[in-house]
């Protein structure tokens, strides 16, 4: 890494050194105001310059790796003995893959997270991910997302909405000059908001996650006349007072297409793909994005950057997984025998339309841990797979061995929600009656949180349908409630803003991750009472 910055300085210092003769005479003739535009017209040369070169060295280690995945993922495991720490050092002299798989066994992330915290989330590092990979998402992306959409990157072109940022490894000088309307790093939310409404000509629209873009969303409408005043007032910057009367009009027509009707030469979406962003994602794509193209960098859990987007004009989801650092291995998934499962294989050995579970370890702790993250392999990229992010196990439900994944349950719940007349599903979240306590005098089931748009009031009718959609779905839960050993699900509608204020209160936990995976099976009593106490209906 050292060297890969040694010769990105040297680059700059070069390029840099051959303008100044000729751009500094250039200066002297220009007035004040000139200056400043020249200025910012050379920072955006010179970091657009930068990157070009950039991407195409990065481009070339991703060619050469993947072409020879075997030993680059030696090189991988390599790296990740030779930098461990912990009572699993001692394996740090060997690299052979026999030694290193029968000396380590498999741990659930779950169990990692108790032996090195003693609570269920692992205190954060950091707000980016650092590595070859997160190198390579962030360099390879921004020079995708320009090809794909022209003029994306010109001065002005983009605004972060977030504290957060989609591109996982936050870039130095001078590529700060190529697209933000406001400065990464910023972290009122408000104030974020506030630049990216003064600019109508955006291009791009940038968020941390699709489910805290979401939350934006909601939260302009929420705020909108608040937020129109501050832009005719001029708070902060120049009183834009038309610019705030095209806010009013647009808010006036409601969410659908809401975005292209404040920045209309908006052209794609980019946020950070993490567990439990689909929902958000198909939300964000019916109403307010409406017509607009999403990207994500890269596929992030919390052990590093662990997929690739390389497609930007392809739909959201497909991933190449690189072979550098974290060392990753593929745990075949057996439908109902997952923990039979002992063998993993390498990415070389990845087979076109099987699906697998993430298996990835670090250099910070030598520990094979399994994320839980369904990965099913689409593709191939010279020898490396090429997949789409499936579901995780962690967020099955499960109260009588039923074990309703992740997927199949938002299945069946969106076959449900298109059954409620004129309603939009926002967000959901599950629970099982025995975390909440109310399976007194009741066969176990599950409690289910939705947010609308659309529909004020669940009839019993509707709440039944997601129970009936449940049963199609899974024979096995069919013939649990047939039998009367589960009871129906029972649904519930939170009023506007509980999910935003539960993601809120998630990230503000000590022991929060990043990214922040949106958790739509809850585990934790206090958590599933917080939506308890917004249900509206």
């Amino acid at each position: 890494m050292l060297l890969v910055l040694l010769f990105l300085l040297l680059f700059l210092l070069l390029l840099v050194l051959l303008l100044l003769p000729p751009l500094a005479v250039f200066r002297q003739q220009q007035p004040q105001d000139a200056r400043l535009s020249w200025l910012a017209s050379l920072q955006y040369r010179v970091a657009w310059r930068a990157l070009c070169w950039a991407a195409a060295w990065q481009q070339q280690r991703l060619e050469q790796s993947t072409l020879h995945v075997g030993q680059s993922q030696q090189q991988a495991l390599r790296w990740c003995l030779q930098g461990a720490q912990g009572p699993r050092c001692p394996l740090r002299g060997s690299t052979d893959m026999s030694t290193f798989r029968n000396d380590l066994p498999l741990t659930k992330a779950s169990q990692v997270q108790e032996e090195e915290s003693g609570e269920q989330l692992l205190p954060p590092t950091s707000n980016q991910y650092h590595g070859e990979a997160s190198l390579q998402a962030t360099v390879l992306g921004l020079a995708a997302l320009n090809k794909a959409y022209p003029q994306v990157l010109a001065p002005g072109g983009t605004a972060l909405v977030t504290p957060t940022s989609p591109w996982p490894r936050p870039l130095p000088w001078p590529w700060h000059a190529l697209d933000q309307v406001s400065r990464p790093g910023a972290k009122d939310p408000g104030a974020l908001l506030l630049a990216a409404l003064r600019s109508p000509g955006l291009r791009a629209l940038e968020a941390g996650t699709a489910v805290e873009l979401l939350d934006v969303f909601v939260g302009l409408e929420a705020d909108g006349e608040e937020l129109a005043e501050a832009i005719a007032a001029g708070n902060p910057g120049a009183p834009l007072p038309r610019r705030a009367a095209e806010l009013r009009e647009a808010l006036e027509q409601g969410p659908r297409g809401l975005a292209l009707r404040l920045w209309p030469k908006l052209q794609v979406v980019v946020t950070l793909d993490a567990g439990g962003q689909a929902e958000a994602v198909a939300a964000l794509g019916a109403l307010w994005c409406q017509g607009l193209a999403f990207f994500s960098p890269a596929y992030a859990a919390s052990g590093g950057v662990v997929g690739l987007n390389l497609w930007p004009e392809q739909p959201r989801g497909l991933y190449l997984l690189p072979p550098g650092a974290p060392f990753i291995e593929l745990l075949p998934v057996k439908e109902g025998a997952q923990e039979e499962v002992a063998s993993t294989v390498l990415l070389a050995e990845a087979q076109k339309g099987k699906e697998y579970e993430l298996v990835l370890t670090d250099h910070t702790s030598l520990t094979r841990c399994r994320l839980g993250d369904v990965v099913r392999v689409v593709g191939a990229y010279n020898q490396c797979p090429v997949v789409r992010f499936i579901c995780r196990l962690g967020q099955a439900l499960s109260v009588r061995g039923e074990d309703i994944g992740e997927d199949m349950f938002s299945e069946a719940l969106g076959r449900a929600v298109e059954q409620w007349p004129g309603a939009k599903l926002l967000d959901h979240g599950c629970v099982e009656s025995s975390i909440l306590d109310s399976s007194k005098g009741s066969a176990p089931h599950y409690e289910v949180f939705v947010a609308l748009r659309g529909l004020r009031n669940l009839s019993e009718e509707n709440r039944d349908k997601l129970d009936h959609c449940l049963q199609e779905t899974s024979p096995h839960y069919k013939s649990l409630r047939f039998r009367g050993s589960v009871g129906p699900a029972r649904v519930h509608l939170v009023g506007q803003g509980a999910f935003g204020a539960l993601r809120a209160a998630l990230a503000a936990c000590p022991s929060s991750p990043f990214p922040p995976e949106m958790p739509r099976v809850l585990r934790h009593g206090h958590l599933a009472q917080f939506l308890q106490r917004r249900v509206v209906s």
